[in-house]
């Protein structure tokens, strides 16, 4: 299979440009693309302010990372620019992602960054500087097979991000390199300590980049005043056992934090936007045999007839065997062979032949 990481008389001396955020996997990715022989430039976005939050009381997340990025390019000798997308990050993540929560889904802007801003407007302007290719310390590698590039999975599979890069198209693909697909987390604070890099014990943040203490309630009420928006929490038998301060508050499968009582442990099965009603039931009412996909988008030939693959609901899923019925307008009916608990309206489900990520799409 094929992987442009590892360099032959083709890709001597090629242009990369790597996307740095100051932190280790993509440090690490940029010196050992240097290290390999290839003519390095260091990019950071700068994407999202947090210190534009009246709340904020740290040092700015973003500017903070592209000071660290440009520190280790220095470390390097390598060239390192920084570009300003907050506007296109606002109108392409942040409103998508505040309107999700509005309509009662649970988004998941990473997937959605990844393809319009990480692996669009940065690519572009990679290709604009000359580069050949955009890397990122993504944990992922590149697979070719029948003529298409493929998200193959990371070696380290508690940190494999494939899930998140399921809507590349090939173009995209195609000025791709990941050079941390075969390692795992130890081997890369290793290389960065050989490396002398001195974030080789840098922490990693769990959190979302724009919001780097990771509450998104406080978060969505400051950017939209979603406080106003109480209502009922309601029972699958239609009883209302209680009030909710906003439905953007819940998820799917949620059980801690209710406030409800109840003669068994309740769960959020369901969250009607439009009633602005949160409803709850037992554990049983989480299952679910089917689910509708849209949006889907394909590494393999659109399918017109149904098939039998394995498919992921979330990233901490493992995936499970389902068959896909195609439906109109990029749509797709997923059954599972076995019902699965906690299917999320507004989360990806990206469907997998074995390692390699072959579509994917938006739980409807």
């Amino acid at each position: 299979m094929w992987n442009p990481f590892f360099l032959d008389e083709d890709y001597v001396k090629k242009r990369v440009v790597v996307a740095m955020s100051g932190g280790v996997d993509s440090s690490v990715t940029a010196a050992l693309l240097k290290e390999q022989g290839y003519e390095v430039i260091g990019l950071t976005m700068h994407h999202w302010d947090t210190c534009a939050k009246e709340t904020a009381d740290e040092e700015c997340h973003s500017n903070t990372a592209v000071a660290n990025a440009q520190k280790i390019a220095e470390t390097l000798q390598i060239p390192f620019y920084s570009v300003n997308f907050e506007t296109d990050f606002r109108r392409q993540i942040i409103n998508r992602f505040c309107s999700d929560y509005l309509s009662g889904r649970t988004p998941n802007p990473c997937a959605v960054c990844n393809k319009k801003i990480k692996f669009g407007l940065l690519l572009e302007k990679a290709l604009e500087l000359g580069a050949d290719f955009l890397a990122t310390g993504h944990y992922v590698s590149l697979a070719e097979a029948d003529g298409q590039l493929f998200i193959r999975k990371g070696a380290d599979k508690n940190k494999d991000q494939s899930y998140f890069l399921f809507a590349l198209n090939q173009q995209q693909l195609s000025h791709c390199l990941f050079p941390l697909g075969e390692l795992n987390k130890s081997q890369v604070r290793q290389h960065a300590a050989r490396l002398g890099l001195q974030v080789s014990e840098k922490s990693e943040s769990q959190d979302l980049c724009f919001i780097p203490d990771g509450d998104y309630v406080s978060f969505l009420e400051h950017e939209q005043g979603f406080s106003a928006l109480c209502g009922d929490i309601v029972h699958v038998s239609g009883k209302v056992l209680g009030q909710h301060q906003g439905t953007y508050r819940y998820t799917i499968g949620q059980r801690k934090g209710l406030g409800v009582g109840w003669k068994e442990p309740l769960y959020v099965i369901a969250i009607d936007a439009s009633k602005q009603q949160v409803i709850v039931g037992e554990k049983e009412h989480l299952s679910c045999t089917e689910m509708t996909v849209e949006q889907c988008c394909w590494n393999i030939p659109e399918p017109v007839e149904a098939f039998t693959t394995t498919c992921r609901i979330r990233y901490r899923h493992t995936e499970v065997p389902v068959t896909v019925e195609p439906l109109d307008h990029a749509r797709v009916k997923v059954i599972f062979a076995t019902p699965q608990d906690g299917v999320t309206p507004g989360q990806a489900a990206v469907f997998y032949s074995d390692d390699l990520v072959t579509g994917g799409g938006w739980i409807q």
